[in-house]
């Protein structure tokens, strides 16, 4: 998805470049902040660090500049996760937060759905336990 074919804009640049992917991480964040299930998930005191990863992978994923990876090394998205319970209620919660700032950007349709979709598909990706949170 990183890469433009045939001088076509890449969804990056589509969708505004980095103002548009520092906007939807920011009002994502702003939701974890206050949201008991996920907030301990994030060991740092401050999201400044994980917005900023955050940022930079959705930007490098989109067709944006690879600092993400020069500072990084290769995503290893689950690899990085393992280490945090992400069962169903997590999933949720983060797919609700990112749904609030997906709506906040007001993309174009198809753009909108282009992104969800693969947020989607990335936070169902993540769970690494069917456990519920708080079994009754």
């Amino acid at each position: 998805m990183t890469a433009p074919r045939d001088g076509q804009p890449t969804f990056y640049e589509l969708v505004g470049g980095e103002p548009t992917f520092r906007k939807l991480v920011a009002r994502f964040y702003e939701g974890v902040a206050d949201d008991t299930l996920l907030r301990p998930l994030y060991p740092e005191e401050d999201l400044g660090p994980a917005t900023e990863r955050l940022t930079l992978f959705l930007m490098q994923y989109w067709g944006g500049p690879n600092t993400y990876s020069a500072e990084r090394g290769h995503p290893r998205l689950r690899m990085r996760h393992a280490p945090f319970r992400v069962g169903p209620d997590e999933r949720d919660a983060w797919l609700r937060h990112m749904r609030d700032a997906v709506d906040s950007l007001d993309l174009p349709e198809d753009q909108e759905r282009t992104l969800w979709e693969y947020l989607e598909r990335a936070a169902y990706f993540m769970v690494n336990t069917m456990d519920a949170t708080n079994p009754t």
